[in-house]
Formats: C-alpha cells, sequence, structure tokens
C-alpha cells in the first residue's frame, strides 16, 4: 500500500450508510454562515454514484418550485453530517439520467419491497 493509499484511507469515514441508486435519501450538510452553523437537509433521489474511496461522490435529484435541482456530494466530506435512507427505490438501470427529462409522477421510482420471513410474519399477525 503506498502512502497516498494510506492517507486516503485514514481520511475516509468509517461509518457510511449504505444506499444505492434509486434510493431516496436525506443528506444533512453542515452550513457556515458567519460565525453560526445549522444544518441544512436535501431530501431526493440518488440518480448516480462515481468513483471510489475517497473521492466517491454521489448526485441527489429533488423538484424544488417547479424546477429539477441537482446536488452533488462528495460521501467522505466532512461537511456531511448525516445519510439517511428514507425509501429504497427499485431500478434496473446504474446512472437514473432519464429522470432529468420527467417531471411530476412520471420521474416517480418504484418502491422496493421486501417479501421476506419477517414481513410474512407482520402480515400474519395483521389478519
Amino acid at each position: 500500500m503506498s502512502i497516498i493509499d494510506k492517507i486516503e484511507k485514514a481520511q475516509c469515514k468509517a461509518s457510511v450508510p449504505d444506499f444505492n441508486i434509486g434510493d431516496t435519501v436525506k443528506v444533512s450538510t453542515k452550513i457556515i454562515e458567519g460565525t453560526t452553523e445549522r444544518i441544512q437537509n436535501f431530501t431526493g433521489v440518488v440518480i448516480a454514484r462515481k468513483n471510489s474511496g475517497i473521492r466517491e461522490t454521489f448526485t441527489v435529484r429533488r423538484f424544488q418550485n417547479g424546477y429539477g435541482v441537482e446536488r452533488v456530494f462528495p460521501i467522505h466530506s466532512p461537511r456531511i453530517d448525516a445519510i439517511t435512507v428514507e425509501r429504497h427505490g427499485h431500478v434496473r438501470r446504474a446512472k437514473l439520467y432519464y429522470l432529468r427529462d420527467k417531471i411530476g409522477k412520471a420521474a416517480r421510482v418504484k418502491e422496493k419491497k421486501y417479501f421476506g420471513p419477517a414481513a410474512a410474519a407482520s402480515a400474519e399477525a395483521a389478519k
């Protein structure tokens, strides 16, 4: 392992949540305004993930006031306070750039449904 690899590994965050393309995530970023610091949330669909290691980034897209807004976040940035997965999307593509041309209901991503033993047990209990 080279010296650069060791430095990059030390800079990576230890706990990054497991999320994929098509998931709806809430990214909490630290915003510094003068001497005050606050947390601002950006919620949207992950349409791309690029690179690996310390250089890994992901792109989040959402609609705001009738306009599509995309933002690229570095995963290991110290400015990112938390990444929360709100729903898991079911997609069959590695990049969801086609969502840029869609508006409204057409821009939705289907939700991934889990029908494992725990889900079956909770359905039985509901009856």
